[in-house]
């Protein structure tokens, strides 16, 4: 050998180097990915910020005066910096605004979580117990159908 390892110095270095996927066979099953939970589409949307609501003004006052403007990078970069000369009392009517929305989002989320907790329960297990009941109704019905079908040709 010429000053470089053999084949198979290599491929034991390369196989102490590598990263092993899977969990090792400990006989045991491996424990599902623990995710986000599901967001439900149902649910109200949370308010905009009183920034956000400024936003939804000045975009359109940016969009008057530069009419040329597609980056909406740009937008929010001259958005921000407008927000952040902003003394409080030109803030104000924006966080009222904000306040405002904040109300009633929680209203509705009040709503919505008094909805879902008298609803759920119920309806996931009689959706539950229902499909199963239909699967088997289907599978007799099909059945039973058929052969009354037969019966009437004969």
């Amino acid at each position: 050998m010429k000053g470089g390892r053999s084949k198979t110095e290599s491929k034991k270095a390369d196989a102490k180097l590598s990263v092993k996927k899977g969990a090792p066979s400990s006989g045991k099953k491996p424990a599902a990915k623990k995710g986000k939970a599901a967001k439900d589409p149902n649910a109200p949307k949370r308010p905009a910020s009183a920034f956000f609501v400024f936003m939804e003004d000045f975009r359109k006052q940016f969009k008057e005066k530069h009419p040329n403007n597609k980056s909406v990078a740009a937008v929010g970069k001259a958005g921000g910096d407008k927000w952040k000369s902003m003394s409080d009392a030109e803030k104000a009517p924006f966080v009222a605004k904000a306040e405002k929305r904040k109300a009633e989002y929680e209203k509705t989320l009040q709503a919505y979580n008094k909805k879902k907790a008298e609803g759920t329960d119920a309806d996931e297990e009689s959706d539950k117990s229902k499909s199963e009941v239909h699967d088997d109704e289907d599978d007799d019905d099909e059945g039973s159908a058929e052969d009354d079908d037969e019966d009437d040709e004969d």
